[in-house]
């Protein structure tokens, strides 16, 4: 027990773990994780490539199992998985994964799905064609070879890499405490790069950008937004590049869009992708996409999204670029190895560690080539002193024992070196021919001629930058191709409404809830002419009834009878045609079941109003500050809290200086200053602005809407009466009388403010639609019953009134026609008879 006690060792835990973990980290980087800054190569890639190279699989050769290539990286020099080591193959055989493919593979390597490759023992590889320019005289003692794990082999240090593969294709790895992510670049304009390096090393990563390097190139393609983050990455070696998809419109006709996605970003997943669109779609975070598929195939990648009649495709765009992988940030982080440290660098000193790499590269092999050249000369040598003096050593050889003799005395007696020696020794007779000493001669004045280059090359630095780029031009000229990524000013983080123009629009919305915008010339041109056109196709019993003009860009608030608010931007509200009748505004809103529109206000940065005035039905009003509604959620928020049985009747904007008229069913109207109402906070009730006396109120006005208030009964009864006429009184008063309420007219239906250069399109209860110009209905003092507007048959009544843009000929319109005809009088003889009290 003793003796086990005196084998322990006492060791501090702390110090071991820090110490222990230490060394793992730096295998990690080292030998693991980071690629070396000279072959852009770690030392899985590079020793997959060495094996293939040495048991023969090149790019002229069959291809060979992957199983065998797998078996002799694991077994001679990379003592880990087999599945560490078959994946990194794999990826160097995927034309998504790597720019410029250094395996070519035959079978199953995977997919952009995030299918697996098949296994190894199924898939065939063997070295592509620019791969071997990877491995380009790595026999000529370019490199330096070092011991495998188990110093029974040897293995290349780093390759020889005769194009800046760092760059060229890129490299992602995850360290202990640090990360690379290097993205790929275009082979063509990477060399090009170098060629400005070698010819100025000081040269500014703002001119390498303009002339030679423009960004990084990936295998998918995809569009580069913006060059800020280009330039800080190629600068600082660290910065985010925003890729988004590359897509076009495809017209389906019947007014429907699909959007037609053709190259996604970098390492996106497009399955995971696709599942995310419809996710989206499924909880209505993204509407308007009605078909989702994936098409791709061998030609390429074609994800279809069809969208609906009033969807709006460069909205519908922006939100899948802010929702989905359709559009991504490439962080790029330019972290590799330098002499066996990592660094963090720019394009610029990255492509300097390449360009003297090539240096040494070159120089190394031309010294072993000018070695070998002198090796071959010196025996070349031999072999013409030998054939000057064949029949002297003929005699030597014959004379002599053995061939250590014969050798000796060969270098005693003609003062040869031993391998001189050895190379006579050697020679076969018919090298005494007349012909075969003229070959040697030749050979050695043009060895002679090599030696001399080579000699002048090593001594020469401009000839070797020269030869490294005759060498970069040849690969090329073979490899290189066009960029596939495009790189483009615009500002990737574009808004939905930086994609629309900015226009003036005109809003409607008809009774029924349906709702659109159209541009404002759209009217301009419909009374172009005098004769009028067909605004909008509606049921029999629906009219527009609300109608504002605003811009696209400015928010529309949209208050219901319930008292809540809900805002949208204009450009939200579809954009429908002339005859369209638009979209039901539940599509738009999340309306409860029982909840109506029944006031819209657009929000213009320019406008004159500073308050919202509220009505409700049993009289109250309430007047709050514009600003109190900057804020809205996308379920809407209470604009009023409103008492039991009752409703919001309407909303109007005020200045502060405006007057109020409020009318009831009974027929009475009250007239008074908004200054009566004090300003109140959103969620309050608000105070009586009109004593409706058992009545409710049909409608409110302010004396900046127009100078005379249209007052039309249920009946059918209607007249104009000039605002003076009422006098201003304070608020919660019964009112005076706007309308005589008889058995004959019935109750007050509806007050509209106006200036007599307007329409009024009067709807019945049974869908009977009259347009009648507000100019033509007469002016009469508000004690008055009116004039008849409409016949209105038994059991019908006039349900609601709307003030259009003045029309000037309406031609045989079916739901007016119908009106008219239905009538006993003209609306002529109907105006021209008035009836008073």
């Amino acid at each position: 027990m003793d003796l086990n006690k005196e084998k322990l060792i006492q060791v501090d835990i702390s110090k071991e773990m820090k110490t222990s973990f230490l060394d793992y980290s730096m295998s990690v980087i080292v030998d693991r994780a980071l690629p070396d800054v000279r072959d852009g190569m770690k030392p899985v890639h590079r020793r997959i490539l060495h094996a293939m190279n040495e048991l023969g699989i090149v790019a002229s050769k069959p291809f060979k199992k992957s199983a065998r290539i797998v078996g002799e990286v694991i077994g001679k020099y990379h003592p880990h998985g087999d599945t560490a080591v078959y994946d990194a193959m794999v990826r160097m055989a995927q034309d998504f994964s790597y720019r410029y493919m250094l395996v070519q593979g035959h079978g199953n390597f995977g997919s952009m799905d995030g299918d697996g490759a098949a296994a190894m023992r199924y898939t065939e590889a063997r070295m592509s064609k620019i791969a071997m320019e990877m491995m380009k005289d790595i026999n000529k003692d370019t490199v330096d070879f070092i011991p495998n794990y188990d110093n029974e082999e040897t293995e290349p240090a780093v390759l020889p890499a005769r194009f800046p593969n760092l760059l060229v294709n890129g490299s992602v790895g995850i360290a202990v405490g640090m990360a690379t992510n290097i993205p790929p670049h275009n082979l063509t304009e990477t060399i090009d790069a170098t060629f400005a390096i070698m010819d100025n090393p000081e040269i500014s990563v703002v001119e390498l950008m303009d002339n030679y390097i423009k960004g990084p190139d990936f295998p998918t393609g995809g569009i580069i937004l913006g060059r800020a983050g280009i330039r800080q990455a190629f600068e600082t070696g660290r910065g985010s590049i925003m890729v988004r998809s590359k897509h076009h419109l495809e017209d389906m006709g019947n007014g429907k869009t699909r959007i037609v996605v053709t190259e996604i970003p970098y390492q996106v997943n497009k399955a995971n992708l696709i599942t995310k669109i419809a996710d989206l779609v499924r909880e209505k975070q993204i509407e308007g996409i009605t078909y989702l598929n994936d098409e791709s195939n061998r030609e390429g990648i074609r994800i279809v999204i069809e969208l609906r009649k009033d969807a709006q495709p460069d909205v519908i765009l922006n939100q899948l670029y802010r929702m989905t992988q359709l559009q991504t940030s490439f962080g790029v982080n330019m972290l590799a190895l330098v002499e066996k440290t990592p660094k963090q660098m720019g394009i610029r000193e990255a492509l300097q560690h390449y360009v003297n790499h090539q240096i040494d590269v070159t120089v190394r092999r031309t010294k072993f080539e000018l070695k070998k050249a002198e090796d071959r000369a010196h025996i070349l040598e031999g072999l013409r002193i030998a054939l000057d003096h064949i029949d002297e050593i003929i005699r030597l050889i014959r004379s002599s024992q053995n061939d250590a003799e014969a050798r000796t005395g060969l270098m005693e007696q003609f003062k040869l070196t031993e391998i001189q020696a050895n190379a006579i020794l050697e020679m076969r007779l018919r090298r005494l021919t007349g012909l075969e000493r003229d070959k040697i001669e030749n050979e050695y004045r043009e060895l002679m001629n090599t030696i001399a280059d080579l000699r002048d090359i090593l001594a020469n630095h401009d000839r070797v930058l020269g030869i490294i780029r005759d060498e970069l031009t040849e690969v090329k000229n073979r490899f290189g191709d066009e960029r596939r990524t495009e790189i483009s000013e615009a500002d990737y983080d574009m808004q939905d409404e930086d994609l629309i123009p900015v226009e003036d629009v005109v809003i409607t919305m008809t009774t029924n809830g349906y709702i659109k915008r159209m541009p404002t010339d759209t009217y301009r041109t419909q009374n172009r002419g005098g004769r009028g056109v067909k605004g909008m196709s509606v049921n029999e019993d629906d009219i527009v009834d609300l109608l504002i003009t605003m811009s696209t860009h400015d928010y529309l608030m949209l208050f219901t009878n319930l008292g809540k608010v809900y805002r949208i931007k204009g450009y939200k509200v579809p954009n429908s045609g002339r005859t369209a009748k638009g979209l039901p505004v539940v599509n738009l809103l999340n309306l409860d079941k029982e909840e109506k529109v029944r006031a819209l206000v657009p929000v213009r940065p320019d406008s004159e109003s500073s308050f919202l005035l509220f009505v409700t039905k049993n009289g109250l009003v309430k007047r709050t500050p514009m600003s109190e509604f900057d804020s809205i959620r996308q379920n809407g928020k209470i604009a009023i809290t409103l008492r039991e049985f009752d409703e919001l009747v309407g909303v109007k904007e005020t200045t502060g200086d405006d007057e109020i008229i409020i009318a009831g069913s009974n027929g009475k109207a009250v007239r008074f200053h908004e200054d009566d109402i004090r300003a109140m906070g959103r969620t309050a009730s608000g105070v009586k602005g009109f004593n409706v006396d058992g009545s409710i109120v049909v409608g409110a006005a302010t004396s900046k809407e127009g100078t005379h208030l249209l007052a039309v009964s249920e009946n059918g009864y209607g007249k104009r009466t000039a605002i003076e006429e009422y006098r201003l009184t304070t608020r919660g008063a019964k009112g005076v009388k706007t309308i005589n309420v008889t058995n004959k007219t019935g109750e007050l239906v509806s007050v509209r403010a106006v200036n007599g250069d307007e329409d009024a399109m009067i709807v019945t209860n049974s869908g009977i639609i009259i347009r009648i110009s507000v100019d033509d209905i007469g002016i009469y003092s508000r004690n008055t019953q009116g004039v008849k507007l409409i016949n209105v048959a038994d059991e019908e009544s006039v349900a609601k009134v709307a003030i259009v843009e003045k029309e000037e000929e309406e031609p045989e319109e079916a739901a007016a026609g119908e009106a008219l005809e239905n009538n006993e009088e003209t609306t002529e003889q109907i105006i021209d008879n008035p009836v008073e009290e």
